[in-house]
């Protein structure tokens, strides 16, 4: 690539190329291998798995579905489908939210607890020989360092921002 025809662009450096390209290499292969094993073990994607997780993790396994949608990092739409679909296995159930008629809940139930229990195993072996057992200590407490400076380097902190997960 010609480096030099955007006035004041500050082009990547070799390294810091192959450093990104391995990045998006690796961040592909991750997901691909994390989502073909839970396809593969429970008939799910990871993005639905993550929800799973974020719905057990919440009190009484309910969350606002706006909330659920931005700790999940996706639009609206796509969640309002990923949980159809959750739905149609009986793990999750919709509910109009009391204190806000307009709003909806999604609620993890016990089928889907129990899917998430079975499941979580697997999943956590997967990652584990994909990423973690290949690390150092050192290494693994680098890698949390760096992608919590890069979120949180990422994250807005104003309310009225450009998210896909407030549309």
């Amino acid at each position: 690539m010609e480096r030099a025809s955007a006035a004041g662009t500050r082009w990547l450096t070799d390294e810091e190329q192959r450093t990104w390209r391995a990045y998006m290499h690796a961040v592909t292969l991750l997901e691909d291998h994390l989502d073909r094993q839970l396809q593969r073990d429970a008939g799910m994607p990871h993005v639905y798995y993550g929800l799973l997780v974020q719905l057990a993790e919440a009190p009484d396994r309910r969350l606002r579905m706006t909330e659920l949608a931005r700790r999940a990092k996706i639009t609206r739409s796509r969640l309002s489908h990923a949980v159809a679909s959750l739905a149609k296995n009986g793990w999750v159930r919709r509910e109009s939210c009391p204190s806000d008629k307009r709003g909806q809940l999604a609620i993890l139930t016990d089928e889907g607890y129990e899917a998430l229990t079975r499941t979580a195993p697997g999943h956590v072996a997967a990652v584990r020989q994909a990423l973690f057992d290949r690390l150092t200590p050192e290494q693994r407490t680098a890698l949390g360092e760096i992608m919590t400076i890069v979120a949180e380097g990422l994250q807005p902190k104003e309310s009225g921002a450009d998210l896909p997960w407030l549309r």
